[in-house]
């Protein structure tokens, strides 16, 4: 892979990991970042630089996905789920 196009994956992926905590919902938000990890891990390996540019298109048509749910979801919230209530333990 060359240095511009792994630049390019690598800044995609933060990219889309940091929007996808901006999800209002938990589990939304876990799942995203659940599936973004699993997906770039699954295709780390991939040589092919045909391929590497059909992925980093999917990936970009995902980041819009993901950045018009987080609009839709930030308009139409709800309540937290208890688990996002819990306070950290003070040391």
């Amino acid at each position: 892979m060359a240095a511009s196009s792994r630049a390019q994956v690598l800044d995609l992926y933060r990219a889309m990991l940091r929007e996808s905590k901006h999800f209002s919902a938990y589990n939304y938000r876990t799942y995203a970042v659940r599936r973004i990890r699993d997906a770039f891990r699954e295709n780390k390996n991939v040589k092919d630089p045909v391929e590497i540019q059909a992925l980093v298109n999917k990936a970009k048509r995902d980041l819009g996905i993901i950045r018009r749910q987080v609009l839709i979801g930030q308009m139409y919230s709800t309540d937290k789920l208890i688990i996002e209530n819990q306070e950290k333990p003070r040391t």
